[in-house]
């Protein structure tokens, strides 16, 4: 079965996802100077992130969690949780319900840098949050662009 082939994008449409894109990537090198400013790899800042903002709202995260999230290999999460526990940033905290299971929680520390980095990428939130509005309400006819 032949896949029939989408339209060609506008200019416009093309204009919002480069504007998009280096939106993006204007938040990404952003991201990565803050978390350095606040004493954290950027590689760290992920982490401690994901394990802090974790979906269920525990701030605690497994490392299959935590490679499910980042989509990383589990070994390396493990490698990434060993580091910053080794430097002060995450504790392992065995689960009460099931000895197999330990829960990874962002120490003092953690969330001091954390919370200095999170703070600090406010605006470059909002930038990159109106740069999505922007390019998710591109006109097709029937209002918002979906794939």
């Amino acid at each position: 079965m032949k896949v029939p082939t989408p339209p060609a994008a506008s200019t416009e449409e093309v204009i919002h996802v480069a504007n998009f894109r280096a939106a993006l990537r204007r938040f990404h090198r952003q991201s990565e100077q803050t978390a350095r400013r606040c004493g954290l790899t950027p590689q760290r800042y992920v982490l401690l992130l994901m394990v802090k903002g974790a979906p269920d709202g525990s701030e605690s995260s497994t490392v299959s969690e935590l490679a499910e999230r980042l989509q990383l290999a589990q070994s390396t999460v493990t490698e990434l949780v060993t580091r910053a526990a080794e430097v002060g940033l995450l504790d392992r905290r065995p689960s009460s319900s099931d000895a197999r299971i330990t829960h990874v929680v962002l120490t003092a520390e953690g969330e001091r840098r954390l919370g200095c980095a999170v703070a600090h990428l406010s605006e470059e939130r909002y930038a990159l949050a109106e740069a999505l509005r922007e390019v998710e309400h591109l006109p097709d006819g029937d209002g918002p662009r979906r794939p």
